[in-house]
């Protein structure tokens, strides 16, 4: 059977699944079934982008051994599970919920499907068949922070972010980190839109924080809209989740590009020859989890490309963290010493913003 592309709405997405999936009987040397779900369309040339060439990437390295499928715009929440469990029940033994929201929905489903194997992106509940697995993003926010930090005229920079989750905070205080290591005059400005995907709300708070002064702007949501309002009002800008420097040659000064691949062809292999056990995998740049794509050299001043390869290379050989102290709250607390790293789970419960961030947090959640 050819792999399933649903590429509709979420009701017209469950009807498919539900009328087009066939159950069939194990039989040994058949393919693995494999599914995923993502939270926006695959053409959005950012998250869910990169996730499903991480898909394709799978089915070519398993090439025989492996039958994907995939339902794309499935919203968060209990809206997922009628299409986790369909999954489940079509004999996918495997299935990848690749955004945050999924989490309390695999493992709900997961408990109805012992003998399936779930892996949940960017949650840290595991349980014995759901697996957890993110990226350490923070490393490129750090990184593009120093970049905005050494581009900026104005010292107002704008953050285009999703949801009050706290490994988006994280990456606001990551990059304010990196800001103000340059400039410490430079401040962040945040904009939330309660949504990972909508082009409209993604241009419009491109264009209000330019309109407030902002000459650099970065985004965790996954269009390449601000990306063009950036291109289109002259102000630099940097991609998300994959390469998305075709959309602003300007613009665009880098992208942090999410390296999902290898860690869908491992997973896969370990479901296969029995050796998957549930755990939490936090991989970085020196995982080659998540890279930074070709400097725009044309935008950027040769000594800002030095700076940000060299910082690059220090994350990847251990000999920097990018929340190395002293680093102050908002507030002018110092919470980590001089020469101090912050832990893994500070960082994981990371629910406050550090100075240069100008924003009142939100309550956390969604």
């Amino acid at each position: 059977m050819m792999n399933i592309r649903i590429k509709r709405n979420f009701a017209v997405a469950v009807a498919c699944l539900f009328g087009m999936f066939i159950g069939t009987s194990a039989i040994a040397d058949e393919p693995l079934k494999v599914g995923f779900i993502f939270v926006g369309p695959i053409t959005d040339n950012g998250w869910n982008h990169q996730h499903n060439r991480g898909r394709l990437e799978l089915e070519q390295a398993l090439a025989g051994k492996v039958h994907t499928n995939y339902v794309e715009s499935v919203p968060e929440g209990p809206d997922s599970e009628p299409v986790l469990r369909q999954l489940a029940e079509d004999g996918h033994k495997l299935i990848f919920a690749t955004s945050y929201g999924y989490l309390d929905a695999a493992i709900n489903v997961a408990k109805m499907f012992p003998d399936v194997r779930f892996e949940h992106s960017g949650g840290l509940e595991q349980t014995e068949n759901v697996s957890t697995y993110s990226v350490r993003f923070y490393e490129g926010r750090y990184v593009t922070g120093r970049i905005a930090g050494a581009m900026t005229k104005s010292n107002f920079v704008g953050y285009i972010a999703g949801y009050p989750v706290p490994l988006v905070i994280r990456g606001i205080n990551a990059f304010a980190l990196g800001l103000r290591d340059v400039n410490p005059k430079a401040v962040v400005k945040v904009v939330w839109l309660n949504t990972w995907h909508s082009p409209d709300k993604e241009a419009n708070a491109a264009n209000l924080l330019i309109d407030q002064g902002a000459d650099v702007i970065t985004q965790i949501t996954d269009s390449t809209a601000p990306l063009k309002v950036a291109e289109e009002r002259g102000v630099f800008a940097f991609g998300q989740s994959a390469d998305m420097s075709i959309f602003a040659p300007n613009a665009h000064l880098t992208s942090i590009v999410d390296n999902w691949g290898p860690y869908y062809i491992d997973r896969t292999r370990a479901v296969m020859n029995g050796t998957w056990k549930s755990g939490n995998t936090w991989e970085g740049i020196a995982e080659n989890a998540l890279f930074l794509s070709e400097f725009n050299s044309t935008s950027l001043p040769a000594d800002v490309i030095a700076d940000a390869n060299v910082t690059v290379e220090a994350i990847r050989s251990g000999s920097f963290h990018p929340f190395t102290g002293p680093i102050k709250n908002q507030q002018g607390v110092e919470i980590v010493a001089q020469d101090e790293v912050m832990s893994d789970q500070q960082l994981i419960a990371m629910d406050y913003y550090v100075m240069g961030v100008d924003d009142s947090l939100p309550n956390l959640g969604q």
